[in-house]
């Protein structure tokens, strides 16, 4: 859908409609999601998108997937509001492939996009499964994209606030973040010519490269 790659703060506005608009839709149509990836690290600092994100990450249950699949593959929806003035359209792609729950379908790892169709930006959505043959006994989830955790690190999810917009993420978000990201993720300040301000409660570019943004 992109003819021009975005700038940075339009690249920031345009994701943050992105996501404000997918947990708007998915609570009208009431399918439950929650984030994870990198957009929950976001969370995690300030409940916002990371400003140096060019997508962003969420899940659903794989009965929410066959739902999605059977009644809004290929839907667009449109939005005007006080920050979409002009108007956008938000369409939601199903993978084919989302049927094939092997971790060995390595090019079809994302199950459905939310995707901005003025911009091309997009939302990745994966499918969490229980995986009731995994060595480490009932209750084990998982993802194509390899990710494996026990269904009590995230239900039941906790109802929570991102970018102005309710959201749910995992019950266990801080041991799901060290998991992927490690410890250091949760207190490092400095990170892709950023700096966190705590005053501001926001991630702040670097001076040298202001004059690139």
């Amino acid at each position: 859908f992109a003819d021009k790659e975005l700038g940075y703060q339009d690249r920031r506005d345009t994701l943050i409609n992105l996501i404000q608009t997918y947990l708007a839709t998915f609570a009208d149509i009431g399918v439950e999601t929650w984030l994870m990836h990198g957009t929950l690290l976001g969370w995690w600092w300030n409940k916002r998108i990371m400003p140096w994100d060019s997508d962003l990450d969420v899940q659903v249950s794989e009965q929410s997937m066959h739902f999605l699949a059977s009644y809004y593959n290929m839907s667009v929806f449109h939005y005007k509001t006080p920050r979409i003035r002009e108007g956008r359209d938000y369409m939601l792609e199903i993978n084919p492939h989302y049927t094939n729950r092997e971790q060995t379908d390595k090019l079809n790892v994302i199950d459905a996009r939310w995707v901005d169709t003025s911009s091309g930006l997009f939302i990745d959505i994966t499918t969490v499964r229980y995986n009731d043959t995994h060595p480490a006994g009932k209750g084990m989830l998982s993802c194509k994209d390899g990710h494996e955790f026990r269904d009590t690190y995230l239900f039941p999810l906790r109802d929570t606030m991102f970018e102005g917009t309710p959201a749910k993420i995992p019950f266990a978000y801080r041991e799901i973040l060290e998991s992927e990201y490690k410890k250091k993720a949760l207190t490092l300040t400095e990170y892709e010519n950023h700096h966190f301000d705590d005053a501001k409660m926001d991630w702040i570019p670097k001076k040298q490269d202001q004059e690139t943004l």
